[in-house]
């Protein structure tokens, strides 16, 4: 049984008791026993567990977990302590000191935005070592789009942010108008200088919260 630690085990309830949710689930038996697969089983729903429902205040959405050893933890984007920080991370990292004129940290460990309430979920939240969306498509995205529907559902106002093609799909899913979406291309290497670089999606995630009364977001990650 999935146990969270938070409200997300009762929203997801359901979920986790549905034919589809016991067919990912022999899947993933069957993956880890056989396949290098991350993140670890144990880190599979870091996310959930250290952001709970009621205290998101920004949810960012990735693809899927990192493919190479070490970095996946169950927070998208983000990477394990002593882990050196991937390209389409430091793209995020130099936005940031773009908009707000932070320094540029030297570990992409974003536990700390987690705590804050920004919800760091990957669409799919295991992979195969060396194998990019190896997971794709085996019950993952049921789950994923359940609770960014959940999310949707809150009176209390979020900030999304969408970069790329596939984050950017999840677009219909959110139809409450409280709720501010920000879309941008994907910060990788490849995307980034069409439309990440210079969104300054920190700076106006941010000044919406404020205007509501919330603190804002210390998007500084602080140096190791």
């Amino acid at each position: 049984m999935v146990n969270i630690g938070n409200s997300w085990d009762i929203l997801l309830a359901e979920s986790f008791k549905s034919e589809w949710y016991k067919k990912l689930r022999d899947f993933l038996v069957i993956e880890y026993r056989d396949n290098v697969v991350y993140p670890d089983k144990h880190d599979i729903f870091n996310a959930l567990k250290v952001t709970s429902y009621e205290n998101v205040k920004v949810v960012i959405l990735g693809q899927d977990p990192y493919h190479n050893p070490g970095e996946a933890h169950g927070m998208c984007f983000s990477v394990s302590k002593g882990v050196k920080s991937p390209p389409s991370l430091m793209n995020v990292f130099k936005e940031i000191q773009t908009d707000l004129g932070t320094y540029i940290p030297n570990n992409g460990y974003l536990m700390s935005w987690a705590v804050e309430g920004v919800l760091l979920l990957n669409a799919i939240l295991t992979v195969r070592r060396g194998n990019p969306l190896s997971h794709k498509g085996k019950g993952w995205e049921i789950l994923t789009d359940k609770i960014i529907a959940l999310l949707n559902e809150r009176e209390d106002p979020i900030v999304f942010m969408l970069w790329g093609t596939n984050a950017r799909s999840k677009k219909m899913l959110i139809t409450n108008p409280s709720h501010l979406v920000l879309e941008a291309a994907h910060p990788s290497p490849l995307a980034a200088q069409y439309g990440f670089l210079g969104c300054r999606h920190f700076s106006k995630a941010n000044k919406f919260l404020e205007s509501l009364g919330k603190s804002a977001i210390n998007w500084q990650i602080t140096n190791l």
